[in-house]
């Protein structure tokens, strides 16, 4: 599912913790459990952290693996992704190793070229026949760097055929508290941020954080690209409103991205 009919991902518990509040899905069943029913509102992927007992992200397989065998067992038909981030390992050299002992695997693992060794672990996924969505930030910080490294990857990246590769961007909010790098806002015409003309928008995920979230949906239901919600990424509803679930956000995203994808098609 795609932004005309509603966000293709469900992050359902990203860096979140018990102190974000009530709707952050904390143990395995209840990771589980929330994401049953943003698929059933919509969802069409889940990208879950797995984390230990002790609440801490791991790449390790025994992590990894229990979290998804839970949610398939569960019934969670569509896609699973996992982050293959620091916040899991935080050695470079590390991560590469962790993803080729892994029992499990996942559909799809998330991979930040804004972090070192980010084009080596993204063979390495794709060796093992794990899907990736490659992440560079678009404004803030990082600069035009991660999305530079991301694109002289896709190029020169041996296999030729990238098709296993999602571009996913980042659309970090500036000091103003408007979403998209300096001088361009996501609210105007139809099209990609800067950097993005390259890949189909069938090929681009974009996503943003907190107040940066539902301003990039808006845009991604225009731009026809793929997005993503859920409480790893905004725990508040488009009326500022505290969301209560996972399901409540993807609700709330389908709708909004149903209007906006219908201006799309009236302005065409």
């Amino acid at each position: 599912m795609r932004a005309a009919g509603g966000p293709a991902v469900v992050s359902v518990n990203g860096s979140r913790g018990a102190g974000d509040g009530p709707a952050v899905p904390l143990s395995p069943q209840a990771l589980a459990d929330s994401a049953v029913r943003a698929v059933a509102a919509g969802a069409g992927e889940v990208l879950v952290h797995p984390r230990t007992p002790c609440g801490r992200e791991s790449l390790s397989p025994r992590v990894v693996g229990p979290v998804l065998e839970v949610l398939r067992d569960a019934g969670v038909g569509v896609p699973l992704t996992v982050p293959a981030s620091i916040a899991a390992e935080p050695d470079p050299a590390e991560r590469p190793a962790r993803v080729r002992a892994w029992t499990v695997l996942p559909d799809r693992a998330v991979v930040h070229f804004a972090e070192p060794g980010a084009a080596e672990l993204a063979e390495v996924l794709l060796e093992r026949g794990v899907l990736v969505d490659a992440v560079a930030p678009l404004g803030g910080a990082a600069g035009p760097e991660p999305l530079e490294r991301l694109r002289a990857w896709l190029v020169r990246s041996p296999g030729g055929d990238r098709g296993g590769v999602r571009v996913v961007a980042e659309i970090v909010a500036g000091k103003t508290g408007k979403a998209g790098p300096p001088d361009e806002p996501v609210t105007g015409p139809a099209s990609l941020p800067t950097g993005l003309h390259g890949p189909a928008p069938q090929a681009v995920l974009l996503f943003g954080r907190d107040g940066a979230s539902w301003p990039v949906l808006r845009l991604a239901a225009r731009c026809g690209t793929a997005a993503r919600t859920g409480v790893g990424d905004v725990l508040h509803l488009p009326d500022g409103r505290p969301a209560r679930s996972n399901a409540e956000l993807v609700a709330a995203a389908r709708e909004l991205m149903l209007l906006e994808g219908s201006v799309r098609a009236a302005s065409r």
